[in-house]
């Protein structure tokens, strides 16, 4: 069974997925962090694909990934760095990048590199929802990667029902239609959004990002879906703490 159903069935509540940006702050800090989050019981892991325009990103993750461009990380090289990573971790990876270094790779490909690795899901914020039943979603089938999707406040009903329908490993709740950065609280409008989605009773388990960054946000989140996702924070401490496992210790701490 693909490691994020299996996160999934086993528990409903209460998860926490840290994204990082492959590359940062070192180009060879990639396995060591993925192991570093696991030992810390984390419970699934992003690694972020550094790209050039990354759209969806505030300043920190796109400083991050101007940082790793320049440390010389490449999609070849994370898979590279992959490559034995099951022989020592057991929880979801996932892969999140744009789509144009993915097609510059090959999406068959990319999905290929995914199963012989053991990573176990994509997210890709611009791959539009036709793309993806089209052209995407059998061949990422064929190789077992679950392709996220993200919904928004913005996003219709009927669409959200759609993308539960095609998908089968969770959905992406982006907390508002901004970029990505730590934020204080939720604020009402917000909240009526999680309820909102909450009460709609979709098949696929959801976990909220975007803004999360504190007991705060992440007990709104938790309240109204599987769990958080949380990356701008991490990588600010990242930046700040003089190793890893003091970065993850001060984001678990953030949240308590």
């Amino acid at each position: 069974m693909n490691r994020i159903k299996e996160l999934f069935q086993r528990k409903q509540k209460g998860i926490l997925s840290v994204y990082f940006t492959a590359g940062y702050p070192n180009l060879g800090d990639t396995a060591g962090l993925l192991k570093a989050l696991e030992a810390k019981g984390i419970d699934m892991v992003e690694a972020g694909i550094p790209f050039s325009d990354p759209m969806a990103d505030g300043p920190v993750i796109q400083e991050a990934s101007t940082k790793a461009l320049r440390n010389g990380m490449t999609l070849r090289l994370l898979f590279e760095q992959l490559k034995d990573i099951r022989k020592e971790m057991h929880i979801p990876i996932l892969l999140m990048g744009y789509l144009n270094p993915i097609m510059q790779f090959g999406f068959e490909n990319f999905c290929k590199k995914c199963a012989e690795v053991g990573v176990d899901g994509t997210i890709i914020p611009d791959l539009p929802f036709a793309d993806y039943i089209a052209d995407y979603k059998p061949i990422a089938d064929q190789y077992d990667v679950k392709i996220v999707m993200l919904i928004t406040p913005e996003t219709s009903d009927e669409r959200i029902r759609l993308i539960d329908e095609n998908t089968d490993g969770f959905i992406y709740m982006v907390s508002s239609a901004a970029i990505t950065g730590a934020q204080q609280s939720f604020n009402d409008q917000k909240q009526a959004y999680f309820h909102r989605i909450d009460d709609m009773h979709l098949r696929n388990p959801r976990l909220i990002g975007f803004g999360i960054s504190n007991k705060a946000t992440y007990d709104a989140a938790a309240a109204y879906s599987s769990g958080a996702i949380i990356g701008s924070k991490f990588i600010q401490l990242l930046a700040s703490e003089p190793t890893a496992p003091q970065a993850i210790d001060q984001l678990l701490e953030a949240l308590r």
